[in-house]
Formats: C-alpha cells, sequence, structure tokens
C-alpha cells in the first residue's frame, strides 16, 4: 500500500490512528475487557503498517551510500523515545492529573496527533514533490538512487527469493531474544533475583537505550565501510549482522554461570538485548539493498514473520520454566534464544544478498538504475560517495 499511495500517508494515518485509539483506551478499559481487547486489536493494526511504510520512504530518499545511517537513525528514535516516556509514564501515573493512569494515555494521544500535523506538513514522498529541496540535494539523490517506476509486485520472486527468506530469518532470530526478553525480564529478576519489582521500570529502559547506541553505531559504521570500499555490501551486513546476533547468544549462553549476582546478570540482560540493535546495519536495511522499489514489501513480510516471537516466545518461556522460577529452568529459556540466533546467523550469512535484485527492475531490465560505479558530488564537490567496486 505505501508504495502504491505513498509512504508519507501510509505512515502518517497509521500513527495517527495508534494515536487517537492511544486516547481511546481508559474508555474502552472502563468499557470492558472485549472492548480494550479490540481496541488493542485495530490499534496493532495501524501501528503494524509504520515499518514498511517507512522502508518505502527510505527507497524513495536514501542515497546508495547512506541508506544505513538514515534508516537505522530513523528506527533508531523508537527505542529513545521508549526511554524517555518510562519515566514520563511513571511520573503521569501516579500524578492526579486527569485521573492519574489515564493520563498517560491521553498526553501520549494528543502528542501523536501533533506529530502527525508536522509530518504531513513537512515530509513530501519523494524528492522530486518536496517544495523546498535544495536543487544540488535533489540532484544528489535521484542521481544515487536512480528513477523509480511504479510496476506490479513480483510476488513470485519475491517468495522464492533466498535472499528475502534469509533477511526474515535474521529477522525473526533478533526478535525472538529481543521479544522474549523484554516482556520476561520483570518476571525473572523479581523470582530469581529477588529484585524489588518497584526498581524494575529503570532497569527495563536500559535495554532500550544500549539498543538505540548500538544501531546508530552499526549503521554509521556500515556505510562507512561500504563508502571506502573496505567491504563489499554484502559482507558488511553479514559481519555487522553476525555481531549483532552472536554477541547476544554469547551473553545469554553465560548468564547461567554467573550465579545471582544482580548488578552481573542485569548488565549481561542488557548488553544481550540492546547488542542486538547492531542488527539494524545487518538485516533491517538489507531490504533497500535488494529492491528498493519494493523494500515497504519486503519489510512487510519480514516484519510479519518477526512478530511470531511476540507471542510465542512468552509461551514457550511459561511452558520451560513450568511455575518454577528457578535459575536453572530459565536458563534453558537463554539456551534457546542463543540458539534461534545461532541459526538466524547462519542462515544470513549463507544465503543474503547485498545487490539489487533483478525482479526490482522492469522486465530484469539492468539498465534501469544508474551505474554504480560512478562518482557523485554533493555540495559542489565538497564531499564525494564513490560507488566504485564496493557494491559486489
Amino acid at each position: 500500500m505505501a508504495e502504491i499511495i505513498g509512504g508519507k500517508r501510509m505512515f502518517g494515518f497509521g500513527v495517527l490512528c495508534t494515536a487517537v485509539l492511544t486516547m481511546l483506551t481508559p474508555l474502552a478499559a472502563r468499557a470492558g475487557l472485549g472492548y480494550f481487547i479490540a481496541l488493542r486489536i485495530v490499534e496493532g493494526i495501524g501501528e503494524g503498517v509504520t515499518f514498511p511504510a517507512m522502508h518505502a520512504m527510505w527507497g524513495q530518499w536514501a542515497p546508495i551510500w547512506e541508506r544505513s545511517k538514515l534508516a537505522g537513525f530513523s528506527y533508531a528514535g523508537a527505542q529513545l523515545g521508549t526511554v524517555i516516556a518510562m519515566p514520563i509514564c511513571g511520573i503521569l501515573a501516579d500524578s492526579d492529573f486527569l485521573g492519574g493512569w489515564p493520563s498517560v494515555f491521553y498526553v501520549f494521544g494528543v502528542l501523536g496527533c501533533v506529530w502527525f500535523v508536522a509530518w504531513m506538513l513537512l515530509v513530501h514522498d519523494t524528492p522530486a514533490k518536496h517544495p523546498r529541496i535544495s536543487k544540488v540535494e535533489r540532484d544528489y539523490i535521484e542521481k544515487s538512487i536512480g528513477v523509480r517506476e511504479k510496476m506490479p509486485t513480483p510476488w513470485l520472486a519475491i517468495l522464492t527469493s533466498p535472499a528475502v527468506w534469509a533477511t526474515s530469518a535474521a529477522h525473526f532470530a533478533n526478535n525472538w531474544g529481543f521479544y522474549t526478553m523484554l516482556t520476561c525480564l520483570p518476571t525473572y529478576m523479581k523470582d530469581v533475583l529477588k529484585f524489588d519489582i518497584k526498581s524494575d521500570g529503570f532497569v527495563s529502559a536500559l535495554p532500550y537505550l544500549v539498543c538505540w547506541m548500538s544501531m546508530n553505531i552499526s549503521c554509521n559504521l556500515a556505510d562507512f565501510i561500504r563508502s571506502r570500499g573496505f567491504l563489499s555490501t554484502l559482507n558488511t551486513r553479514r559481519v555487522i549482522n553476525s555481531f549483532g546476533l552472536l554477541a547476544p547468544a554469547i551473553l545469554m549462553s553465560c548468564i547461567g554461570l554467573v550465579g545471582c549476582n544482580y548488578v552481573v546478570v542485569v548488565v549481561m540482560l542488557t548488553f544481550a538485548v540492546g547488542l542486538g540493535g547492531f542488527c539494524m546495519g545487518g538485516f533491517q536495511v538489507n531490504h533497500l539493498d535488494l529492491a528498493p522499489n519494493f523494500s515497504g514489501t519486503l519489510m512487510g513480510i519480514t516484519n510479519m514473520i518477526a512478530t511470531i516471537p511476540g507471542f510465542l516466545g512468552p509461551y514457550v518461556v511459561g511452558v520451560l520454566t513450568n511455575n518454577q522460577e528457578t535459575r536453572g529452568q530459565w536458563q534453558k529459556v537463554f539456551y534457546i534464544s542463543a540458539g534461534v540466533y545461532v541459526a538466524g546467523t547462519v542462515i544470513f550469512a549463507l544465503f543474503a544478498r547485498g545487490t539489487e535484485q533483478s525482479w526490482n527492475k522492469p522486465n530484469g531490465d539492468v539498465s534501469f538504475r544508474n551505474n554504480r560505479n560512478v562518482s557523485y558530488s554533493v555540495l559542489e564537490g565538497d564531499n564525494t560517495a564513490n560507488g566504485a567496486i564496493v557494491n559486489r
């Protein structure tokens, strides 16, 4: 949808829908459980369009050698927003403002609506539609990403592409550890580490902070490596993605070896989850490498698969712990998460690709996009992004 009507509208109205429903949440909660669940389902549908729509936007805006850092900067905002929102939610819930806990939903819902107005006024689907962009910047972007044409979605080619499934596997693996740990971490700290649950709010925000930093570091590093020709795009994605999955796998495997030392365990868990942000410079921008014209569609597919751990992971935790909240039972959870991380790493390393796929072009025309072995001058030659050799 974002590739048809534009990422601007899809993303903007998705957030607006979520914001309005957020404001209605206290009303639905008071009306009954059924109303609350129905509202949350619809809210999830509205929120579900955001990642694919954003990828569709970057497919139109991100120059080849800036894809990682631009996409990473935007997606990292979700992690930073969580860090900022957590203490604000606590303050609002404990206050008498607008009834206490309902104020959390009212305040953030209103902020979402205000953001929507700014988004619709300031953002445009393509450089050609932007009324305030300079000619130098527009020419640079359009020369870098090539001409865009609307084409029918090549569903068969996409669904039979090993590269797409490799990205899906890495996305699934990353989300398995991320969702499993973040949803179950407070339970582990309370029942196993015997840590005061009232202090969990601050600790629970730490993984998001580390993840925000990891995403920005990995994406800037990825573009630096690619643009300087140190590694090909494919090998850059492989190396950074492997670190983003294997580092958490190692940390999770070692958690059971440090006993019940609260500080050490929390540090290890924080980095086990947070270092997954390095995957932003790996599989999470690989959609743009494979098919800029269909990057929104690809993100929709991989993100759909990657939401499965959101409900499957906590279920597995419940089965494995079996109401026996012991360190030994939880170590099984950590080992399984580590195994999923390793599997995702191997599949991505073997089957991922770093070049634009033939089905991204009309009739597989290799001349559809610019020759990438060209240097584009930015701001009258002050900076040069040399495309030679590195995009193999």
